[in-house]
């Protein structure tokens, strides 16, 4: 099993939703977070005075798919996120050892 953690910008989110169900993939976790990267950060205006942004807004998903999946899951995020702007995001592969389906009892692959 592999666990896809990817950082795309906000905006984007439902447009990788709906690409990862139409390929199969059946749940994953997301979260609002601020970072920055190659971006740095950049400036706003606010009442007339400029402001450093130094963390910009991002979405963080968080999948775990079949090792056999894996690939197909980071191209979709790949394609489906991309602007072609600084700022796209990253997508890292990790693997897990283990996953239960709380409910059932499920172990691995089965509580995918």
């Amino acid at each position: 099993m592999k666990l896809i953690i990817a950082a795309i910008k906000p905006f984007k989110l439902e447009e990788v939703r709906e690409a990862l169900t139409a390929i199969g993939v059946r749940g994953m976790m997301v979260t609002e977070i601020k970072g920055f990267g190659s971006q740095s950060g950049h400036t706003e205006i606010y009442r007339g005075a400029e402001y450093a942004v130094n963390f910009v807004p991002k979405v963080k998903l968080e999948i775990v798919v079949s090792a056999a999946m894996a690939d197909q899951v980071v191209e979709t995020i790949a394609t489906t996120a991309k602007t072609d702007k600084i700022g796209d995001g990253k997508i890292f592969v990790l693997d897990v050892n283990q996953s239960v389906r709380v409910r059932t009892g499920e172990t691995n692959d089965d509580a995918l």
